[in-house]
């Protein structure tokens, strides 16, 4: 009938089941850090803000191996292997997703976009867990070939709990386990990882009766 008001169908959308798990990782291989220190970041505004170059400074190893770490309490000013030995450090818990997330292609069907979207690991850091980290120096090159000398740190022995959220609607937690365990075994985080031709930072979830790094 001309006229007559058009119905429009109502859309019901399932309400979204957010499930919380803790899982445990073991690392299988030494993860070595490489935080922004200070004086890289300085260097880029500087660079950005046409600031004329103060040129190079002597080489300062503690303090770079130092400032290669995320430090959870803050760094202190003039740090000393005490505060090393004493500290609390972590690794940006978007690697560990990325890791998982890079992995997708390994496990059947599911996109790397549904992925991303369904599940979370909490937190800007998650702990290291495990003995305090060692200054590893190693030979690099960098811009056109030129080689130097980086003095970063290194966890030989290493755990972690990864709190994560996710949608038990699109990824149950055995698929959400499934995806961190690829994520570490070719994929890895840190620097010389498995995803960058390395073999550093790789690590699975913990069996049964297996046990966290501790201190």
């Amino acid at each position: 009938m001309a006229g007559a008001a058009k119905q429009t169908a109502a859309i019901e959308l399932p309400p979204l089941n957010i499930q919380t798990l803790d899982v445990p990782i073991i690392g299988d291989s030494p993860l070595i850090c490489h935080a922004w220190s200070a004086k890289a970041q300085k260097q880029m505004l500087d660079k950005q803000m046409k600031k004329a170059s103060a040129g190079k400074v002597a080489k300062d190893p503690w303090r770079d191996f130092c400032e290669t770490l995320y430090w959870l309490d803050g760094m202190p000013e003039m740090p000393i292997e005490d505060d090393v030995v004493a500290g609390r450090f972590g690794f940006p818990s978007i690697a560990f997703k990325a890791a998982a997330i890079t992995a997708v292609t390994t496990i059947g069907s599911l996109t790397k976009v549904m992925a991303r979207q369904c599940f979370h690991i909490s937190g800007e850091m998650v702990e290291i867990l495990g003995p305090a980290p060692s200054m590893r120096q190693d030979t690099v090159r960098v811009g056109m070939g030129t080689a130097d000398i980086r003095h970063r740190a290194e966890f030989e022995t290493w755990g972690a709990i990864l709190r994560v959220q996710h949608n038990a609607n699109v990824l149950s937690a055995e698929q959400v386990v499934s995806l961190i365990e690829a994520g570490g075994f070719g994929v890895g985080i840190g620097d010389w990882r498995p995803e960058k031709d390395g073999v550093h930072g790789r690590f699975h979830v913990a069996r049964p009766g297996e046990e966290i790094p501790c201190r």
